[in-house]
Formats: structure tokens, sequence, C-alpha cells
């Protein structure tokens, strides 16, 4: 599977912002593709409709996921990314507002990698998304 970008799905257009300005200042060159909330990331993911072309919209090296979101929340994505293959190996990391353990512990019950809540510096969020990169080079996360 080619994976050549990173997928972040998030409702909020100003968490869309400071994310792509954290990669940029992280120096990620792999480019980012969002999807607003949960269903167009299905959608987005099993390559249907206006997302068909993998040229377009490759298949990501990592999905940055909310769980808050209208529609579809995080965990529903999950759970539906964990039963379908090939797209249950792909590499999963919370970027929420909860910090609830409850949510944290089935998070990591549905298969995500990690669990951030989102910071409320930039300079943080620069931080975290450094972290996260090391998903996209393979690398197993920390235990």
């Amino acid at each position: 599977m080619n994976a050549s970008s990173i997928l972040l799905v998030e409702d909020d257009v100003n968490d869309v912002f400071f994310f792509g300005r954290a990669l940029k200042k992280a120096g990620v060159t792999i480019p980012l593709q969002v999807a607003r909330d949960g269903r167009e990331a299905m959608a987005y993911l099993s390559g249907t409709g206006e997302f068909a072309d993998r040229e377009k919209y490759p298949l990501p090296c990592l999905i940055v996921l909310d769980l808050n979101m209208p529609g579809k929340n995080g965990f529903e994505v999950l759970g539906c990314l964990r039963q379908t293959p090939p797209l249950s190996t792909l590499p999963v990391v919370i970027l929420t507002s909860s910090q609830s353990e409850k949510d944290i512990a089935r998070a990591r019950e549905l298969g995500a990698r990690d669990y951030y809540v989102k910071p409320n510096e930039p300079g943080r969020l620069f931080d975290l998304v450094k972290l996260m990169m090391t998903q996209c080079d393979g690398k197993e996360p920390n235990s």
C-alpha cells in the first residue's frame, strides 16, 4: 500500500489551520488531507465518491482523528477502520479536547496508537506533531 498523505479528521477550522501550520513549522512535506467529519473520513479512506482518485487522495501514512464531531464521531470511525481490511492497519492517533480516562481507554481498545489532548499553545502542538510523525516512519509508538 503506497501511503503518501496525512489525513486530519477535524471539524474545527481553527484546529485545522493550527495543525497545518505546525506541520509546516516541523518541516513535514507529506501532504495534508482534511476530512471535516467522520462520514467524510470514511468516504476518503474507502475511496468512494469524490475521493475515488487515489492519485489525488492517496491512503494516508497517518490518520489524526478528533473524537467529538457531528455525524459519525471518532470512536465510530476508529471502529469502522479496525473492521475494514486493508484500512485496519493504518496508524491512528487521537487528537481531541477530551481528557477523560474512559475516552482514552476506549480509544486504545479500538486500536488507536496514541492519544493526545489538544494543547492550548501552538508551541505544544508543534511538539505533538513531531511526535506523531514517528508514526509515518513506520516506528512503533512508545509504550
